[in-house]
């Protein structure tokens, strides 16, 4: 299907008379930040409901931030290799190589992995990404789809026209960390990320019972609702999300990430936003206002 045609099939995307369909929703939501890189992913289908800037969110690369800290835990305590009901302390001031990735969250006490997703905590995940093997990192995201060019920009048979991620798996514990943080060694689109976060979810829906998946949706859950996410939820749509803020490459602007999915308790889409000035809790509020204009099928 191209992309044409999957952007035109939008007005039964949504089952209320009230809501402005997917592609309306963005495009209300775009007017407010007329910049974003926005993407929705049907979870069925994995197909492009409604973008915005759409070329640029397939060829954009940029450090993911924090959106990468669920699928690596997912990938982790899937493969048995991290424990979540693990605490670790934070003081909120942590520095590796150089960079200063001080935690925005509260203080509180140590955090399990559930607690550490919520709340974003770079100190609980630079102790996972300490722990991670040679190669183990690229094996662990390869299979979301967030490493390669994902095709659905090829129309007609075409070639895609589309980045591929710019990865460089971490040789020391140092550039570990820094990656899975997502601050260097891995650039990806927003088109990627959507992609990657489409795979969670039928990773999230197909094994519902595992430890995995328990821990990761309930953590995403809550970082949506009350945690550094809550601006997503704002709408009254429940959503299963993820902010992500990091320095651009070319100067100290902070561009900012939200991915998620929605409603939280029936998975119907994934909403990608890449904001290239901003913040993770800007893209959220955006994502949130979009969420409310769509109305998602609710049970």
């Amino acid at each position: 299907m191209s992309i044409a045609a999957a952007l035109g099939m939008l007005s039964s995307a949504c089952p209320s008379q009230q809501s402005l369909g997917w592609q309306g929703s963005v495009d209300r939501a775009a007017r407010m930040t007329p910049e974003a890189r926005i993407v929705v992913i049907d979870v069925r289908t994995g197909r492009l409901l409604a973008a915005h800037h759409f070329a640029e969110a397939a060829r954009t690369l940029a450090a993911p931030g924090s959106t990468l800290k669920p699928l690596v835990l997912y990938g982790m305590v899937a493969a048995g290799r991290w424990n979540p009901s693990r605490r670790v302390a934070c003081d909120r001031q942590l520095m590796v190589a150089g960079h200063r990735l001080a935690c925005s969250h509260p203080l509180a006490p140590p955090f399990d992995a559930r607690e550490a997703l919520t709340w974003s905590c770079n100190s609980y995940f630079a102790a996972v990404a300490r722990t991670l093997q040679p190669g183990e990192l690229g094996r662990l995201l390869r299979p979301t789809g967030l490493l390669n060019v994902t095709g659905l920009t090829a129309t007609n048979g075409a070639a895609p026209d589309e980045a591929a991620a710019d990865f460089r798996e971490p040789v020391n514990a140092d550039t570990a960390q820094l990656a899975l943080l997502g601050v260097q060694g891995v650039r990806v689109t927003p088109l990627e990320l959507a992609v990657a976060y489409h795979w969670l979810a039928l990773q999230l829906e197909a094994h519902p019972d595992t430890e995995a998946a328990r821990v990761v949706r309930a953590g995403l859950e809550d970082s949506a609702s009350f945690g550094m996410a809550g601006e997503a939820s704002l709408g009254g749509v429940p959503v299963a999300g993820k902010t992500g803020t990091a320095e651009s490459t070319a100067s100290s602007r902070t561009h900012g990430w939200f991915v998620g999915i929605a409603p939280a308790d029936k998975m119907q889409v994934v909403v990608a936003i890449y904001l290239p000035t901003g913040r993770g809790a800007d893209a959220a509020h955006l994502a949130g206002e979009l969420l409310a204009n769509a109305q998602p099928e609710r049970p």
